[in-house]
This record gives C-alpha cells, sequence and structure tokens, in this order.
C-alpha cells in the first residue's frame, strides 16, 4: 500500500482529537443520522453478534447504543474509547443503574476489550479521522472472530467541496484533510485479511441559517488535521472575513438565504474468513491454525447444496 495514500493527515493533531474529550452529552448530529442509516444495513446480514464491539461511542453514536441494543437484546457489547477519561465518560452516559426498569433488558455492556474475539465490530465515522487507517482495520480484523464482521461508516472525498472552494477563492490553505475514497477503503480491508468488502456511499446535503452555526456544526464534527492546516491563531478581522466568505460562497441554490455544504458518506462491511495456509516445499502449521482450518475449510470454500 502506497503511504501517500489519503488522508494527509498530522499524527499529534490526530491524537488529540481522539483523546480529547466531549464538551457535550450528546454525539453530532450528522454521525447520528449516519449511524441510523447504518443501523438499517444489518436487516440485510443474517448473522446475529452474541458479543459485539461498539468503537468509539462518544463520538460514534451514543443513540446507535440505543439502537444496536434493541438489534441484539441477547448480546454482550463491549464499548471501546481511546482513553481511560473517555471510557469513564462513554459509561455515564450509556450504562443504566441497576435498579432503573429500563436497565433490566438489552444487551449487557462493558466497558473494556473483549477477552474472546467478537462476531461485529461497529465504528460510525471513526475511520476519516485516523492517522493510520491499516492498523485501526487491522486492530478491528484481530478482534473479530471468523465470520464475524466490520460494520463501519466514513466521510468520502466529496466532503466540504464548497468550502475547499472558498478557502481556494481565498487564497488560504485546505480547510480539512483529505479524505480516503471508497474503492481505496476495500483495498485496504483485503490487504488487512477481511474478505468479500461491500461499499457504497451517499452525499447528504445540509444547510445553515448563519455561517456561526456551521461553523459551530463543523467543530463538533472534527478538526483539520491536515499538515500544512492554518498555523496559529487568527484574528476577529479574519474571523470576519470568514463568515463573509462563508455567507457569499456558500449561499444554496434555492436563494432563501441559507448555506450549503456538501457531506460524501462512505459505508462499508467485511467479513473475516477462515485463515488460508501458504503452501511451500515445506509448511510448518501450528495447531491452531489447522483446527481452524478444519472447522472451517480452506478459505474461499463455501458449504452447501
Amino acid at each position: 500500500m502506497s503511504s501517500q495514500r489519503p488522508p494527509t493527515i498530522d499524527p499529534v493533531a490526530a491524537t488529540r482529537w481522539a483523546t480529547l474529550l466531549p464538551r457535550q452529552s450528546e454525539s453530532p448530529w450528522l454521525h447520528e443520522e449516519v449511524a441510523r442509516r447504518m443501523e438499517e444495513r444489518l436487516q440485510w446480514i443474517v448473522q446475529k453478534p452474541q458479543r459485539w464491539v461498539h468503537w468509539g461511542a462518544l463520538q460514534g453514536g451514543l443513540q446507535a447504543q440505543g439502537l444496536l441494543g434493541n438489534r441484539y437484546p441477547d448480546s454482550e457489547c463491549f464499548v471501546l474509547e481511546s482513553t481511560a477519561e473517555r471510557a469513564q465518560a462513554a459509561l455515564k452516559l450509556i450504562a443504566k443503574p441497576w435498579w432503573s426498569p429500563g436497565g433490566w433488558g438489552g444487551p449487557k455492556v462493558k466497558f473494556r476489550a473483549p477477552a474472546q474475539p467478537v462476531q461485529m465490530v461497529w465504528a460510525n465515522m471513526a475511520l476519516h479521522t485516523a492517522a493510520d487507517p491499516e492498523a485501526l482495520i487491522a486492530e478491528w480484523h484481530r478482534l473479530i472472530a471468523v465470520d464475524g464482521f466490520a460494520m463501519f461508516s466514513c466521510l468520502g472525498p466529496d466532503t466540504l467541496r464548497e468550502l475547499r472552494s472558498v478557502y481556494a477563492r481565498m487564497g488560504w490553505p485546505v480547510p480539512s484533510h483529505e479524505f480516503t475514497d471508497m474503492h481505496d477503503w476495500g483495498d485496504m480491508l483485503v490487504h488487512a485479511g477481511f474478505a468479500e468488502p461491500v461499499m457504497d456511499m451517499e452525499r447528504i446535503t445540509l444547510t445553515y441559517s448563519t455561517p456561526q452555526s456551521l461553523l459551530a456544526e463543523l467543530r463538533g464534527l472534527g478538526r483539520n488535521l491536515h499538515p500544512q492546516r492554518f498555523g496559529g491563531l487568527r484574528s476577529r478581522a479574519w474571523l470576519d472575513r470568514l463568515h463573509a466568505a462563508l455567507t457569499e460562497g456558500l449561499a444554496s441554490p434555492a436563494g432563501d438565504g441559507r448555506l450549503q455544504l456538501t457531506f460524501e458518506v462512505v459505508y462499508g462491511h467485511a467479513f473475516k474468513p477462515a485463515p488460508r495456509l501458504h503452501v511451500q516445499a515445506e509448511t510448518t502449521v501450528s495447531l491452531e491454525q489447522m483446527r481452524a482450518v478444519l472447522k472451517h475449510g480452506p478459505a474461499g470454500s463455501k458449504s452447501g447444496s
């Protein structure tokens, strides 16, 4: 894989964003909406996971935790966050006290890494802010049992295209890092050991009444992680110029006075196949590998009539 493949992300800035404690007690609206649409796609997957991981629930979708709990009420869920502080914050927002009637049903939720492989990793709107997305996908692969699957979403290349045009016209550095194409995500999944990746995308157009509300929404969604982003603080005069440029450059074609932004959302899922034996003149096979092959058959084989 090429090390020059987008996203163009500053790893220090990415780590700072990943470990930042959210100020609000709810996930961004766009992330919740994407999670709702992604959850609907689970109806096409026959497998009902007994154990699953919710990767980054604080940013990815607290409401999605409820949707997934309703779909898999008898399952065991592991909520994984980047720091102990974020895990504690997620626990306060997700876990229900034992005496609450709402806590008597639904999946068992634990705020730690699973001791055994899981059947699903759910990761909503996380990949596009990872400094090393291939390492992140490899971690998902490690967590998942054979025949389990990863279900994820992220932002695609057309995201913020109107904002990029405004910044280019003003001669400013880019307003965000690059976003990876869905076909490249598919290649990374296969490279990590997943099979049969299924990718699709859609564009969501959001409108805003003022440049202030637009910028507030973007601050909740993430940060500009591009290495060549603006350095240091800008002045109030620059902020006024930005507001004016957004008002002019993002005006909705409907002529209703609202500002318009495009978000390309990429959805994907892929299964973890049985390990493949690499046969050479002399091959050493571990007992675990042999058991897996005997249980599931060689990779790529299918049973049935």
